[in-house]
């Protein structure tokens, strides 16, 4: 007898109780076992090889899931969206290693407020621990950040609503004026911003990242510095989607500021003014448009066409004939208002729709009067592959069936999702009388029959709280257009309360979409449960394999045990049937709700039961395929031709138009004004003399050798010593003047000095020249010699030339300057 295993031998109790038990698939060995193992074989082998592979003693715990990233992010996005979601991640992160990284990426992917990232801050720094919306008791210190960075990687999508007061205005110098680091989120992509105050848009700086691709914001007032804001948020060249909301008018700037960010993808604008024709332009000419959602909320249908002036101009909505114009072609100051005119005459004359406008949009989103929506919807014809139409309820019966019939003719055969939900003043509406004593909302029918074909909607949801009625030929009509329908709401939320009596549709009336619709999965409508009648049972054609979700609100049931048959012989594969309680939902009828809380008990029996039943049957037998009988003949195809000619003469008709054109001569004497000014231009003179005395030196000079016809010998020596000869003094030049002509030459200069006084008294008190200029000019102009001594001939030099005289000017005196 074998002794028992010991944990001597080091088997875990684990071992102990899997070999005990019976095992379907088997086991491998834990790691512990597997190392004792290899130490046995070793031990036993050792002389033969000792040599063991790493992979021995190691084993890599990783679960297959997590090799492919993508499934890994679906499971836990699906885990995410069930009930308590974010705490089951939360535990999973803090049991799991492995997924500790991937299910952190996902909690702290979106978050709704600021809250989670200020309680990333010790506790010692908040005012409270379990608050940390209330702020910081002190700012922190370098090593307090290191948490809030670390995560704040992680987060890419945030949202910041300053009316709820869930975060102290406080905290925000402090992220301004201590962050290490400019971007706190540096990996951002999504952030919503709702601010009533201009202090709080400034703050939406501290997170415009540089991944930012999606920008919420709604400012509640019009800041001073919004266009320095705007400007920032548009030097995002990758930005995708913008949603602005401004309660003020806005900026005319607005799309110069935005006409670089032709990456934009998805545009909101809600703000007085985005009607405008400059936005109409810019929105068009966004290349990579595919979301636009415009509020036509309080608008008239002018300023619903003026969207679309500058798209294409030229197209003579302007004219007074025009239907769509503004102007009746009477000038008056005051001009009635013919938007309901041109809107009766658009609808038979069909005169408005503009093609070519936004080619490339598949989502639009309009809010409004359906009136509006009409005319918005003309100018489309791009393939929409959603709408989603937000109306004020009820809509006038003419406008309802105008958008139906645009909805089928322009997007019949692109259509996917088509959603019709009510306005926040419908809404408003129904909460006030909800909630005082005013009686029930009205309910009042919505017909669906204005639909046509729609062979690709996929989903259809309708949620308005008075247009409630549906008939059951609206639903067969549904069954008969959509094929491809899988979603259907129908109003899920309305109450029908006794006095008005249980709702026109019933539960039978739902088997054209069952039979119709083999995509159908969920649906969602009030209806009247009343028993299955005996066309329905006795056919299989009307069960839905498809149909796995069932909400029927605040539906009427009589019969709790024959609605569970009915339904299980509908949707034999339904899993989840929900209806509203006096737990869920106020004014609920307590009758009802029972009875449907005993439906949700009968029916997994009944289904299982019918599948069972099902499966037993002998399946139809396949189809067959006959040939149709078919015969050889043969058939003469000569195609018989004729000539035939036709003579056609135009009828002319001659006629003559006189046209005289009748002249009017008008006169028309025009005289000038002329105006007589007279200006006194006569120059100054001034007479101004100068009298210029030259000063005149006489003196004459007689040379003549002393000849001597006496001969005379000389030594040479005797010669060369013997002194100079003195020349004798020559005579005066008066000497040789008579007398008369002395007397006639005095006299005339003293006339001439007599004249010339003023000029030299003038000359008197300017300053006398240098002497050296003066002597230059009198060199060079010198005025000959009244003297008749002076005044030579020319046959005198030659003959003084002859007699070996010099004629050079050095041998006159200097005569000094005259002093002027």
């Amino acid at each position: 007898m074998s002794p028992p295993p010991s944990l001597s031998r080091h088997s875990s109790l684990a071992d102990r109780f899997s070999s005990a038990l019976p095992n379907k698939r088997p086991r491998l060995p834990s790691l512990r076992s597997r190392k004792s193992q290899a130490s046995l074989n070793g031990n036993a082998d050792s002389g033969r090889n000792s040599y063991q592979p790493y992979s021995v003693y190691q084993q890599t715990m990783y679960p297959i899931i997590l090799r492919d990233p993508d499934a890994t992010n679906k499971l836990l996005e699906a885990i995410l969206e069930t009930p308590g979601g974010r705490r089951s991640l939360s535990r999973l992160a803090r049991t799991c290693k492995a997924l500790h990284e991937p299910v952190l990426d996902i909690l702290w992917r979106d978050l709704d407020s600021l809250n989670p990232l200020l309680g990333l801050f010790p506790n010692t720094l908040l005012k409270r621990a379990r608050r940390p919306g209330l702020g910081l008791a002190k700012n922190p210190e370098p090593d307090d950040w290191a948490r809030l960075l670390a995560f704040g990687e992680r987060v890419r999508s945030i949202s910041y609503v300053e009316s709820s007061g869930s975060v102290s205005p406080t905290v925000f110098p402090i992220f301004e004026e201590l962050r290490p680091r400019k971007w706190i989120l540096p990996k951002l992509a999504s952030l919503t911003w709702r601010s009533e105050t201009a202090a709080g848009l400034e703050r939406s700086k501290l997170f415009l990242g540089p991944e930012l691709r999606s920008l919420t914001m709604e400012v509640g007032t019009k800041h001073p510095k919004l266009h320095d804001l705007l400007v920032e948020v548009a030097s995002h060249a990758r930005l995708s989607a913008l949603s602005f909301t401004l309660h003020t008018n806005l900026p005319d700037n607005f799309t110069d500021i935005f006409q670089n960010n032709i990456a934009l993808e998805k545009v909101c604008i809600a703000a007085p003014g985005a009607l405008g024709s400059r936005v109409g332009k810019w929105a068009s000419m966004l290349p990579a448009l595919r979301s636009l959602q415009i509020d036509l909320t309080g608008r008239t249908t002018t300023a619903v066409e003026g969207f679309f002036d500058d798209i294409s101009p030229g197209s003579g909505y302007s004219t007074p004939s025009s239907v769509g114009g503004t102007d009746s072609g009477v000038f008056s100051g005051e001009e009635f208002d013919f938007s309901e005119v041109r809107k009766s005459a658009a609808r038979l004359t069909q005169d408005g729709p503009r093609r070519g406008a936004f080619a490339q949009l598949s989502n639009l989103r309009l809010s409004g009067d359906a009136a509006n929506v009409a005319t918005f919807l003309k100018h489309i014809t791009s393939p929409l592959t959603t709408l989603e139409l937000v109306i004020d309820d009820p809509p006038a019966a003419e406008d309802w069936q105008d958008v139906c019939g645009l909805v089928s003719e322009q997007f019949g055969y692109t259509l996917q999702v088509f959603r019709i939900s009510a306005s926040s003043a419908s809404r408003f509406s129904e909460l006030v009388r909800s909630t005082s004593r005013g009686g029930d909302a009205p309910t009042r029918y919505l017909p669906l029959s204005h639909l046509s074909y729609l062979p690709r909607l996929i989903c259809l949801d309708i949620d308005l709280p008075e247009s409630v009625v549906f008939s059951e030929e609206d639903i067969a009509h549904l069954a008969k257009i959509c094929p491809s329908l899988e979603v259907l709401r129908l109003c899920p939320l309305a109450r029908f309360p006794p006095t008005a009596g249980p709702p026109p549709l019933t539960l039978n009336g739902l088997a054209p979409l069952t039979q119709s619709c083999r995509r159908l999965h969920t649906v969602a409508v009030v209806v009247n449960a009343t028993e299955g009648s005996e066309a329905i049972f006795s056919t299989r054609a009307v069960s839905s394999r498809s149909l796995l979700r069932l909400n029927v609100g605040h539906s009427y049931i009589r019969e709790p045990l024959q609605v569970a048959i009915l339904i299980s012989h509908l949707a034999p594969h339904l899993d989840v049937l929900r209806w509203f309680n006096e737990k869920n939902r106020a004014g609920v009828i307590e009758a009802n709700a029972a009875s449907w809380q005993k439906v949700s008990e009968f029916l997994p029996l009944l289904q299982d039961m019918r599948l069972r039943e099902r499966r037993q049957q002998a399946p139809p037998p396949a189809p067959v395929y006959v040939p149709p009988p078919t015969a050889e003949k043969a058939i003469d195809a000569t195609a018989e031709t004729a000539h035939q000619g036709i003579m056609a003469v135009p009828d002319v008709g001659e006629e003559g138009v006189q046209a005289e054109a009748c002249l009017v001569d008008m006169g028309v004497q025009m005289n000038p004004e002329v105006e007589s000014v007279s200006v006194d231009a006569t120059p100054l003179l001034v007479d101004t003399g100068i009298m210029v005395v030259p000063a005149v030196a006489e003196q004459a000079v007689e040379a003549y050798p002393v000849l001597e016809d006496k001969a005379t010998v000389m030594d040479v020596d005797d010669l060369a010593d013997a002194p100079p000869t003195e020349t004798s003094g020559k005579p005066s030049a008066s000497a040789y003047v008579p007398s008369p002509v002395m007397s006639v030459l005095s006299l005339t200069v003293a006339v001439y000095r007599f004249y010339t006084f003023p000029l030299r008294y003038m000359f008197s008190f300017m300053p006398p020249f240098s002497r050296s200029g003066m002597l230059s000019t009198q060199i060079d102009s010198e005025p000959k010699s009244p003297v008749p001594g002076g005044m030579e001939d020319d046959e005198a030099v030659s003959e003084k030339q002859a007699n070996g005289i010099s004629t050079d000017h050095a041998q006159y005196t200097d005569v000094p300057p005259v002093g002027l």
